[in-house]
């Protein structure tokens, strides 16, 4: 199915998120997910939980983060051409990889809370969008195996008394095939659905943000130095592993005319 990128990008920055389908082939979603299973592993013998209290009511929820440390193939998935451009589209040329997680809700997975990408990172209000959430769907996305459910509009709001007491009731899930991408805008409210089905649901997110925030993992302390060494260029930039800090206005010479006091 072919897609007219300018129109996903349209929608995206309307709606506050879009489907792109078939980002990946079913064989191409079916060796991440394969992947995915072998990073869990890797991640539970270096000492890390896969199960977050803090974030879910229950271990059906498996969390595993950091996966550009665990897999080469995830890392590429961060530069995937789809995937930036329509980050690109939002934030502009210049962002940071702010996380890369993965959760599988299992059978028997239970909702998180409602939540903004950007509500739970920065104070209102949120004027602007300042991050965006690639979803990467590794199986089938439906309402019965725990889609991702959100409020349509919701990238409207700006502060917290936006959201309405009966917010909850406004949920719809996303649904989507294995391969599917769906871009969020981090100004849209969502939360993780129910697993009731026999079946696991296998989603990752690779969490991009604006340049001058602050990222959620300190990719310096967490990356390896000899894997650092082996990053492309595109990746220490997206990593903030480059020298090179960025404004949030480059352009000089519009500051220097704004702000010039002749």
């Amino acid at each position: 199915m072919s897609v007219n990128i300018e129109e996903a990008k349209a929608r995206l920055r309307e709606h506050g998120w879009v489907k792109i389908p078939s980002v990946l082939t079913k064989d191409e979603a079916a060796n991440a997910l394969d992947r995915l299973w072998k990073a869990k592993e890797a991640s539970e013998a270096s000492g890390e939980e896969t199960f977050q209290p803090i974030l879910d009511p229950n271990p059906s929820n498996v969390r595993v983060f950091y996966l550009p440390e665990l897999d080469e193939l995830f890392r590429d998935m961060l530069t995937h051409p789809t995937g930036i451009e329509m980050t690109k589209s939002v934030l502009g040329e210049k962002f940071l990889v702010s996380n890369f997680s993965a959760n599988i809700a299992r059978p028997g997975s239970q909702s998180m809370a409602l939540h903004s990408d950007q509500s739970i990172v920065l104070p209102e209000p949120w004027l602007s969008t300042w991050a965006v959430n690639v979803i990467w769907c590794l199986t089938k996305m439906t309402k019965e195996n725990g889609a991702t459910l959100y409020i349509p509009g919701s990238n409207k709001w700006t502060r917290w008394e936006d959201v309405p007491a009966n917010a909850p009731d406004l949920l719809v899930p996303f649904e989507a095939d294995a391969g599917d991408i769906v871009v969020l805008d981090g100004r849209l409210w969502h939360t993780s659905g129910s697993n009731v089905t026999n079946e696991d649901r296998a989603l990752l997110f690779a969490y991009y943000s604006a340049p001058y925030m602050r990222q959620l993992v300190n990719w310096t302390a967490k990356l390896p130095r000899e894997l650092q060494e082996t990053l492309s260029p595109e990746l220490k930039e997206l990593f903030g592993l480059s020298h090179i800090g960025y404004v949030v206005h480059g352009d000089l010479t519009y500051m220097a005319d704004k702000y010039s006091k002749s």
